[in-house]
């Protein structure tokens, strides 16, 4: 038993390119989500001027008397 030999799992050095790889996928996975969230932000402000311009909307609130 002197002579046995355990195999074991070799430890390498970080893959630059694999890490590039990641780190480009999740920037455009982050700003994707972040460029929906102002699109839709952008798109209820217009929504709001829109109606706001036709009169349907007011942000003065109604006196009660």
């Amino acid at each position: 038993m002197a002579g046995s030999r355990v195999a074991h799992a070799t430890l390498k050095g970080p893959s630059v390119v694999k890490e590039i790889a990641i780190a480009i996928t999740l920037g455009i996975a982050a700003g994707s989500v972040w460029k929906r969230y102002h699109w839709n932000l952008q798109r209820k402000t217009k929504e709001f001027y829109d109606m706001y311009d036709k009169g349907e909307i007011s942000v003065v609130t109604a006196e009660e008397e």
